[in-house]
This record gives structure tokens, sequence and C-alpha cells, in this order.
């Protein structure tokens, strides 16, 4: 054993040894117990940040602590690679982003095997490989024969410089969020999956995801966003124009219907009238996220149409509103500005009339604000006087026998849209014949991606090269996956990563679903409900069992510099590579474990690294001078037992804190305070040494694994500390001989003392009279009797 520690000269040759061995490498073991940790794979951008370095040392601390627990552990690592981002670089860098791809996957697993991430690195899949892809588009051609998958003409987000689509998350204040272009709203064909179909059981899963913070679960519950109420049906023009309200008790006091302004009540309208012709284009290149929505300023125009009231048969105006939406619902609200915030804004904005409906109150002549709580029914007609409950049925029975309403469930959530019009993805297996549209045959699968293009930057190749698309049959989409298609499946595909028969086969349902997850929070409603979405998908083509993708979620926090979120543009990263070469990967491990829980931010501090290397440095040095002592075990001294004690104490507050509470900062404070206890033990016996020694060796290798098994060697054991057992608690070294006592006079603290566990009253009570500040509150009175707590407390109670 070297004097120093040296981790830039051990750490490579450790992880040497785990090569040799193929420590982890894993296959099925019925007999065992099985644990699948997986955290979200990167996207490969270039180079690892230290949120990933975060991220990856959670997940390896867990599945390493778990292995030594005797589970089967799997966690696999692989690769997020399709993406715009490759398609930017291609251009800027006048290389294919095939190559730029594969060069950045090189570069950054050669970054996580250096920070000795337990991987198994034979499962490693890349979902731009077409071995990979294959059965995303096999799984989509299933999909379309289910009815699961549709096509049709929507109205998107476009952006004119990236040339694709945009979900409304994409869009900010307006623009892309990628190339900061003003977004258009455009009408094009577009391929969707039916996630709709399954909202409500989405839903209702949630309630079992016991493992998962309530904050995502709530977030997922709010996009999915269930509600009961009814569709309407107005009449214009003798056309049907349908609404949706959870609020029907409010029916009568309806002056006016909004119209998104793409819907084609205002288009037609609009033919002729050049003002609202140019209010609609106006409104296409709005942006149409909730947040805007909710903050941007309410504008419309009246359509010069006029909607038929179901009930009264009055003629209420049709407005255009930037604040409705063509994508939910049916582009239409009905607008009751006494009882609904915005719409009261908007009424007293272009002088529509408002109409109190609902009394909580008494009624209001001039209304300074909407009334949006539920009350009693006035102005209603024959509704008049019942409460929300009644009006609600009364008005549903009146309207479903008039064939003008009926009750339903309506739900926030819309169908996914999968299609993107960029060239670095997964080709969609579909082929247009003859005005048809039919899915690729199972032959003809892969449908494969070229890869060595030339990018302009305007359109995608795809369309442009008649060697892909033009085919026998006809012409193939050249429209490619949403990413997240790849992203919702991966994690299944780990199991069975070499099956070329299948999308998954047998080993699927041994190691689902993931024990644990790990990723940022910002994934809690896409990624996490897509994924949870194809599981189901998976699991009705028979091809998994369970319900849910994942059982337990762990939310990491963000890491901090300055009290920032680390980014280039603020110039506060900090590169993991240059820590590893000046600290090692222990270092950079520990300190990452050691600063914050997993689930807060993680502030950066260059100092808090630097005494994570000292505190390296001592356990080395502490191992070094216990080297060369002759461990013969003898009987326990005082010294040997209170030092045993505090061994023991320490496994058990650290495996309470890896297992159950995942403070693994804790955890390693524990150890520090027991390598504390250990370095001042000078009456302690080496064989004592040797076992708080290992303890802490034990408890720190899924931390720091390549000191952990350094040290294990040097300590005189072979083979790996990761195959090694956990240490268990000596509940015999926890006992003591001796308790102390608080001694009360008249109920008030006045002494502590130590006593021998198996003192009788007496003795006690002899003991506590004897204390100096006892006597001095006692003084010649006389005790009228003492009180005994066993091993906590004597009250001497004197008159």
């Amino acid at each position: 054993m070297q004097e120093h520690y040296h981790p830039q000269q051990l750490e490579p040759l450790i992880q040497q040894q785990w090569n040799n061995a193929n420590v982890f490498h894993v296959t099925e073991d019925p007999d065992k117990e099985k644990y699948y940790c997986l955290a979200m794979f990167p996207y490969p951008s270039g180079k690892l940040h230290m949120g990933h370095v975060r991220n990856y040392t959670i997940t390896d601390v867990m599945s390493r602590y778990q292995r030594m627990l005797g589970k089967n552990v799997l966690q696999p690592m692989g690769w997020d690679a399709f993406g715009l981002p490759a398609e930017n670089a291609a251009i800027q860098n006048q290389v294919p982003p095939a190559k730029w791809t594969y060069q950045n996957i090189d570069y950054m697993r050669s970054q996580l095997q250096r920070l000795g991430f337990g991987y198994d690195w034979q499962r490693e899949i890349a979902t731009c490989k077409p071995d990979y892809y294959r059965w995303e588009q096999w799984f989509f051609t299933r999909l379309y024969q289910k009815g699961l998958v549709y096509n049709k003409t929507a109205t998107v987000n476009w952006d004119p410089v990236d040339n694709t689509v945009l979900a409304n998350e994409q869009v900010i204040d307006g623009r892309g969020w990628r190339s900061g272009a003003v977004v258009e709203k455009r009408e094009i064909p577009q391929w969707f999956l039916k996630i709709t179909d399954y909202a409500e059981e989405l839903l209702s899963g949630l309630d079992e995801l016991t493992g998962w913070p309530e904050a995502v679960r709530t977030m997922q519950r709010n996009w999915i966003g269930r509600s009961e109420g009814l569709e309407i049906q107005f009449s214009v023009n003798g056309a049907p124009l349908n609404v949706f309200t959870t609020r029907p008790d409010t029916l009568m006091g309806v002056t006016y219907v909004a119209i998104a302004a793409e819907h084609s009540l205002a288009k037609q309208a609009a033919q002729y009238n050049t003002h609202l012709a140019d209010f609609i284009e106006q409104c296409r290149h709005t942006d149409t996220s909730e947040a805007t929505l909710e903050t941007q300023e309410k504008l419309g125009m009246d359509t010069g149409l006029t909607a038929v009231h179901p009930i009264t048969g009055e003629q209420v105006p049709v407005w255009a509103a930037n604040f409705v939406l063509m994508g939910y619902g049916s582009g239409a609200v009905m607008s009751v500005p006494a009882h609904d915030q915005r719409d009261f804004e908007f009424a007293q904005k272009y002088g529509l009339p408002i109409k109190q409906v609902i009394c909580v109150d008494g009624l209001v002549d001039d209304l300074p604000a909407a009334i949006t709580d539920k009350g009693v029914l006035v102005n209603s007609g024959k509704f008049n006087d019942l409460d929300f409950d009644g009006a609600f049925k009364a008005i549903a029975e009146y309207l479903h026998s008039q064939n003008k309403g009926q009750r339903q469930v309506h739900y926030r959530l819309r169908d996914w849209g999968v299609s993107r019009q960029r060239y670095w993805g997964c080709p969609i297996p579909m082929v247009h014949h003859n005005g048809e549209i039919v899915a690729a045959k199972g032959e003809d699968l892969p449908i494969v991606l070229p890869e060595n293009v030339v990018l302009d930057g305007t359109s995608s190749p795809l369309k442009t090269d008649p060697e892909f698309y033009q085919r026998p049959d006809g012409e193939r989409e050249t429209d490619t996956f949403d990413t997240f298609m790849e992203s919702s499946w991966y994690y299944a595909r780990y199991t069975c990563p070499d099956c070329d028969t299948a999308m998954l086969d047998e080993r699927a349902d041994y190691w689902l679903p993931v024990d644990q997850y790990v990723g940022g929070i910002e994934h809690a409603i896409l990624h996490l409900l897509y994924a949870r979405f194809f599981h189901k998908l998976m699991r009705d083509e028979g091809l998994v069992k369970g319900n849910e993708p994942f059982s337990r979620l762990l939310t990491q926090g963000m890491v901090l510099k300055d009290g920032a979120k680390m980014s280039k543009s603020k110039g506060n990263t900090v590169d993991p590579q240059a820590l590893i070469d000046q600290y090692g990967a222990d270092t950079v491990r520990l300190f990452i474990m050691f600063a914050a829980p997993p689930e807060q931010s993680l502030e950066w501090s260059d100092s808090g690294v630097e005494g994570a290397f000292r505190f390296l440095k001592r356990l080395w040095r502490l191992v070094y001078q216990h080297q060369g002592q002759t461990i013969e075990k003898q009987a326990y001294s005082e010294a040997d037992k209170e030092l045993r004690r505090h061994i023991h104490q320490c496994i058990d507050k650290v495996t309470h804190d890896m297992h159950q509470r995942y403070t693994y900062n804790t955890a390693i404070a524990a150890n520090m305070e027991l390598m504390n206890h250990l370095s001042k033990a000078k009456n302690a016996q080496p064989a004592v040494i040797q076992e708080g020694l290992e303890a802490i060796c034990l408890m720190l290798a899924p931390i720091v694994p390549h000191m952990g098994q350094a040290l294990w060697t040097d300590l005189g054991h072979e083979g790996l500390i990761i195959d090694a057992p956990w240490p268990q608690v000596d509940k015999t070294a926890l006992q003591t001989q001796t308790v102390t006592l608080m001694v009360q006079v008249n109920g008030k603290l006045r002494a502590k003392i130590e006593v021998a566990l198996d003192a009788d009253k007496t003795t006690l009570e002899t003991l506590a009279l004897a204390e100096e500040n006892v006597q001095r509150f006692v003084k010649n009175t006389p005790v009228c009797k003492t009180i005994v707590i066993p091993n906590r407390l004597i009250n001497i109670v004197v008159s």
C-alpha cells in the first residue's frame, strides 16, 4: 500500500479490475430478488455537465448499495440520440448528424466510465440505431391496426426557421424556444396517438404510485385535467355549435359565445370582413402556451354571426377571441361575464351585456367583478331558486329531452401529436398510396434513416431524396417521430437489447417494473406521462405484464453555483472532467452525495470539493498507519466496548439513512464522525480498529467505490468489496453497562448521574442525594418520597 493517496493512479487500475471480472454484467436469476435501478438516459450533447454527474452518481450509489444487500441488480445506460440539436450542430460543423452524434456518444461513454459508474455496458442502446427504432416502427403499425393511431390536419405551432412543429411548451413569448423565431399557426397533416383513450386509467393509476413524489402526481393529475359537465348545443345559421361547461348552472347568464380565431365560422365570416381577417392573421402569431393565455391581454372581434341560446332561443353574438384554442374541445366556449372573471373583463372591454344569474349575497346592480362562487339561481326562469346540484341536474335533464345537451366527462389532456418535420429522427412507417395511407409491411422494417446526408438548414433531406420516399407501393411518409417516442419505452428494451425477433421477450417480465427511477422534475409531465401511456399500450399488446413502468421515482434537485442554475450563458459552469483530473472520481462522487440530500438543490462549493478530498486522504492515511498491526482478538476492554458502540451505532444510522431516508449526506457525516473516533482511539485493540475501518470501507463503498476496493484489499480481504455483504449491526455492542439519569428535586432538574444499569432504588436514592447540587435544594428537609422511572430519572420530593 502506498503511503499517500493518488486517485489518478488508483482509479484506472480498479476500473480495469472491474472490467476484467465483468463485474457489472447481469443476467436473470429467479433465485435472487431483482433490483432495477435506472437514471433517465442522456442526450449525447458532447460532454457531461454536473447535472448529469449528480443524477448518475445517485443511481450508482443506490445500485451498489442494493447489490451489497444481495440483490440481483440491473443498472444500464444508453443514449437518447435523436433530436434537433444534432441537426443544428451538423449545419454549423458541416458534418452529418449521425457522425456528430456517434462521436459524442464515444466521448461521453468514456467520461461515464472514468467516474466509475457500474453499468452493464453490454446492454447499451442508442435510439438512433435501426436495431432499436425498428421495433418502435413495428409497434406503431400495430397501434395503427388497432385504431390507436390516426392522421388529421391540425392547427400547429410552426417555427419558420427550424421548419418544424413545436409543442405549446416550446413556444416562449410567441417565439420558438430554440430558434427565437416568431411562431406561426399552420394547418398541416399530423400523426396522433390516442392517449385520450387512456386518460381515465392514467389518472386513476396515479393513486397506486405511492413511491412517487406527490408533487409529480399532482402535476400529472392537473395535466390530465378531468372535469364533469355538460356538452351544450347552441346553433348558428341552423348548424350546431357545441360547447362544454362545468357550470351549467350559469347557462341562463350567457351573453355571447367566443370561438377560436381558427374556427371555421370565424374564417367564413372573415371572407367578408377584412378587419376580422387581419385579427385572425394576428392570432396566428400568438403564443398559445397556458402561461401566456393567462396573462396576455384578452382581445376579440365580433364576427357578425349570432348563436341561438338552447333554452331561451335568444340570439347572442359570436366573437372571435384570442383566448379560445381550436385544439381544446370544440374551439368554442359559452361566455357568462357575471360569473367568470375572464368573460367579465372581456365584456367590459367591448361593452357586452353582463347578466347575474347566481345569487350568493343578494343581487348586485353594478357588479365590480364576476361572482364565481356557487349559489342559488336567479333570473333563470323555471330554474330559479335551485342550488348548483339541483340546477345541474334539472338543466341536464331538460337539454337531454330537447336533444340539445348531455352529461360528459372531459379531459384537458389532448391526443399526442408525434409528427416532426425534421430529418434526424425515426422515420414514420407509413406509405401514401393512391390517396390512401397504409402501414409499412413488416418485411420492409426497419425503414432505415439515411445517415450520410448534407443538411442545408431549410428542409429535411428526406423530402428531397427520391431514393428514400419513392417506393413501388407509393410514397413513404417523410415526417419523423417526436423524440419522446424513443424515450417512452427504452427502459423496457434494456431488459433484452439483443432480442432480434421481437420488441421485447420474456426477460422483460423478470426485470420490470423499474424499481427506482431517477431524473429531474422537469420531466414530470411529458416524458413520465408518455412512458406510463406507452407501458399500458405495450401491456395491451401482451409485451409486458404490469400496469406501470416505474415503482419508485426520485426527482433530484438542480446543481447551482452562486445561487443560480449552472448554464453556459451565465458563465457559472464547472467542468466535471477537470475535477476528475485534479481530485479523482471518488472525490467528485463524495462531494455530490455529501453536499445536499438528492431531492434538494445542491449549491456548488470549491472548498467543499477540497474538503471531500482531504477526508479521503485522512481515511487513506488511517488505514496505512493501521497496516502491519497484529490482529489478534482479545477480551474487550472498556475502551474497546466504547469504540464498538460507536462503530455499530454508525452502521445502524447509515443503514437507516441509505435504505429508508435516502439522506446520503447524513450517512457520510456519520462515517466522518466514526473516523474521528477511530483516530482518537489510542487504547483500543487493533482488532476493534480493524472492525471500524472495515465498516467504513463497506459503508462508503457505494459512494467512493475505487477507494473502497483498494482499502478493502489493503485490510487483508480478497475479492471485490461490491460482492461483500452490507455490515450488520451487533446489537450486543450497542448495550451499555451504565446509564445517565436525570435527578430532579420537586420536579426540577438539579443534576445528572451515571449509574449501573442494575442499580436498585436504595442505591439510586443514595447516589442522587450525594450530589452537591441536590444537597443545596434538599438541605435538612425531610424526603417525603422518591420516584424512580427506570433508566430515565429520579424525582426526590421534599416537604
